[in-house]
């Protein structure tokens, strides 16, 4: 495993694990919808140059107050490509971040796009009173990136396939 792969999120299978076929592979990775996870996993519109697309949208909590309210939109989409020739899932990943402002949120006050392997965590705490009349910390809000990659990974891996992350295009 060299410095690219470390860079790309790349994940070679366990040795001995025998490499399923293609639509195996595929129907693995669409079974994940009936899991619970948080995001959904589809085939690909032909425009997005990709088998499958993974895709998961969070609104993050608002904070202030008033005109001063703002709230995070994110999405994050991986793309993948099955490649049969060498037994590989080759991903991209794409983040879309729009700022919402105002009361009842509704005006769009910045957009940022990002692509390349995208780890992130995001979280909200708010401070309630314990059963031992203590104050506390809550965690009200959890977003990480790898509770959408690490079971796509995984599925790819136990078939017998790698997970190689690509920085550009498929």
């Amino acid at each position: 495993m060299g410095f690219l792969d470390k860079l790309t999120g790349t994940k070679y299978p366990d040795s001995g694990v025998a490499p399923l076929p293609t639509m195996e592979v595929r129907a693995a990775l669409l079974a994940l919808n009936d899991t619970g996870v948080p995001f959904g996993v589809r085939n690909a519109h032909p425009a997005e140059k990709a088998d499958l697309v993974a895709q998961w949208r969070v609104m993050e909590p608002a904070v202030g107050s008033a005109l001063s309210r703002k709230q995070l939109e994110r999405t994050l989409k991986i793309r993948m490509r099955l490649v049969p020739g060498t037994r590989e899932v080759r991903t991209l990943d794409e983040q879309w971040t729009v700022t919402w402002a105002g009361d009842s949120p509704r005006r769009a006050v910045s957009r940022e796009y990002g692509r390349g392997p995208v780890p992130m965590v995001s979280k909200d705490w708010t401070f309630e009173r314990g059963p031992d009349g203590r104050r506390r910390k809550v965690e009200t809000f959890s977003f990480d990136t790898r509770d959408m990659k690490n079971p796509l990974r995984n599925a790819v891996l136990d078939a017998g396939w790698t997970w190689r992350g690509v920085l550009f295009r498929l």
